[in-house]
């Protein structure tokens, strides 16, 4: 089992200012305590920073105890799938991909303000069955401190499966995980948010697979113009392009708006439009009633 001072801590970049080191590196021994003392874990991988970070500290505890569970369906693209699978194979965490089929609950597909909640349930409910005919002791998954903060009907989910929360019960924040990440050797510490590609589509609008093959290739366009954190939602005919605050002005030049115009008409869409506002996570939860 490893532990904090075998960290490559002289390798590491200096930690961002709003991180403090040794509060970091303390909670990071709570959450290694705490799972340690689960005996073994499933742990769910979507390949973000959060979760990437959550397996990598469930591998140093229990090693082969611990199994990381990707789940596919048509929510979840192609690059998210890729960057799980290198993720994989630069740590060597034992891992398996599992199908899902929230897009068969009609629920799900009318997304409703409910929507994560029942794509959750149906992670949740696979994970339940592979832990009890593998005999694992518990299901972990990532969501941290920050998360706390926004519209996160999946934290009911899991909470109703009994699954853990191990980061945020460690408060550990966003830019600790990054920098604990960063200080491990993880190429995740500076990936940029990811969510599935039903948060495109806002609330109402029925998810099908084809719309949200149509959005991933639209998001490949950027990707392969080499915009970092963006987001294409779809508002029917109309994709609504976020491009982040420090990129947009790139997105506005005239050939490279030509080409993203021409890409994303190409993947489907009829009309294309940049977002003035830039990216903001969870842009389409600001149109919730929530009280």
């Amino acid at each position: 089992m490893s532990s904090v001072s075998r960290l490559p801590i002289a390798a590491a970049a200096a930690p961002a200012p709003a991180v403090d080191a040794s509060q970091a590196l303390a909670k990071q021994e709570n959450l290694f305590a705490a799972l340690r003392e689960l005996d073994s874990v499933l742990v769910a991988f979507s390949g973000g920073a959060d979760s990437a970070y959550l397996a990598w500290a469930a591998h140093q505890v229990l090693g082969e105890r611990a199994l990381a569970i990707t789940a596919l369906s048509a929510s979840f693209s192609r690059h998210d799938r890729a960057q799980a699978e290198a993720f994989i194979a630069a740590t060597g965490l034992r891992h398996e991909f599992i199908e899902t089929h929230e897009l068969e609950n009609p629920l799900y597909v009318a997304n409703n303000a409910d929507r994560c909640y029942h794509c959750k349930d149906e992670l949740f409910d696979q994970m339940d069955a592979l832990a009890l005919a593998r005999r694992f002791a518990a299901i972990v998954y990532g969501i941290n401190a920050d998360d706390t903060r926004d519209f996160r009907p999946g934290h009911r989910a899991a909470h109703e499966h009994h699954v853990l929360a191990p980061l945020l019960d460690a408060a550990l924040y966003k830019a600790e995980i990054r920098f604990l990440s960063q200080l491990a050797g993880l190429a995740t510490w500076n990936r940029p948010a990811s969510a599935c590609l039903s948060s495109r589509v806002p609330y109402g609008t029925v998810v099908t697979p084809e719309l949200l093959e149509k959005i991933d290739r639209a998001e490949a366009v950027l990707r392969a113009l080499d915009f970092r954190q963006f987001r294409v939602r779809a508002h029917g005919e109309l994709a609504r392009i976020e491009i982040a605050p420090d990129e947009l002005a790139r997105g506005f030049e005239p050939d490279i708006s030509r080409k993203i115009a021409d890409g994303v008409k190409g993947a489907g869409f009829a009309f294309v439009t940049l977002d003035l506002e830039g990216y903001r996570q969870g842009s389409l939860n600001s149109l919730l009633k929530i009280k």
